[in-house]
C-alpha cells in the first residue's frame, strides 16, 4: 500500500493470480464495465496474438471517501503461462491482496493446483507470508462443461482457509462479489498494519460503502 497521510491519498495494489486462460483478464474487463465512469482509468491490456497476457493488465479504480480521502484500487493481473514466472513474481511485489482465479472445468484441476502452489512460492520470494496474505479464490468459467457442481464448490469452500465464489467472468458474474470480498479482507489487514481509521477517520463499513457506490450494483444482484 502507498500511504500519504497529508495529501489524504491511499493506494491499494490488488493481483489477480491463475492459470493461463483461467479468466483473470476477463474479470478485468468485466469491472471495468461495471464501474461508474467517472470512477475508473483506462484499462490496460497487453496481449498476444492467441489472447493470452504477456505481462501484465491495469485497471485503476478511485474514488473520494469521507473525509475528502482519495482512495485509488489498482488491479493488476499476471500471465498463467508458466514460461512467464518470473512477471509473475515482479507483478506480485507489493501487493495488497490476491484474488486466485481458478478455472473450474474438471480437466483444468491440476492446472489450478500448480498455479496455486506457485503463487504460494511467489508470495515467499517476495517476503510474504501466503497464510496472511489477504485472499480471495474465484472458481470461474461455470458456464462450461463438465465444471464442477454447487456441491463440490460448497466442499471447496468449506476446506478452504480463503473465502470462494463462483463465477461466470464473461458475463459479469459473480466478478464484483469477488472483488468486493477480497477489497473488505485487505482493508481489515491493512487497518492491523497502519491504524487507518485513526489516521483518516474512515470504518470499514463506510470504505466498503464507498467503493460499492461506485460500482454498478446488477452483478451483485445476479443469481450466482
Amino acid at each position: 500500500m502507498q500511504l500519504n497521510v497529508q495529501d489524504r491519498e491511499i493506494t491499494i495494489k490488488i493481483v489477480y493470480y491463475g492459470p493461463a486462460l483461467s479468466g483473470k483478464t476477463t474479470n478485468l474487463t468485466a469491472i471495468h464495465s461495471l464501474v461508474e465512469d467517472e470512477h475508473r482509468g483506462k484499462l490496460i491490456t497487453l496481449d498476444t496474438q492467441d489472447d493470452r497476457t504477456i505481462f501484465f493488465d491495469l485497471l485503476p479504480i478511485h474514488f473520494k471517501a469521507s473525509g475528502n480521502l482519495l482512495i485509488k484500487v489498482k488491479l493488476f493481473t499476471v500471465p498463467g503461462q508458466v514460461v512467464h514466472d518470473s512477471t509473475r513474481r515482479v507483478v506480485l511485489a507489493g501487493a495488497d491482496g490476491v484474488a486466485f482465479i481458478a478455472d473450474a472445468q474438471h480437466s483444468k484441476k491440476q492446472d489450478n493446483i500448480d498455479s496455486f502452489n506457485n503463487l504460494k512460492k511467489n508470495l515467499k520470494l517476495n517476503g510474504f507470508d501466503p497464510e496472511s496474505m489477504p485472499m480471495v479464490v474465484q472458481f470461474n468459467k461455470l458456464d462450461l462443461p463438465d465444471t464442477q457442481t454447487k456441491e463440490e464448490i460448497e466442499e471447496s469452500r468449506r476446506r478452504s482457509s480463503h473465502p470462494v465464489y463462483p463465477a461466470v467472468a464473461i458475463q459479469g458474474k459473480g466478478v464484483i462479489k469477488t472483488l468486493a470480498g477480497l477489497i473488505a479482507l485487505t482493508w481489515e489487514e491493512l487497518e492491523k498494519k497502519h491504524s487507518l481509521e485513526d489516521k483518516f477517520g474512515i470504518t470499514r463499513t463506510a470504505f466498503l460503502e464507498n467503493v460499492l457506490s461506485c460500482l454498478k450494483m446488477k452483478d451483485i444482484k445476479a443469481g450466482i
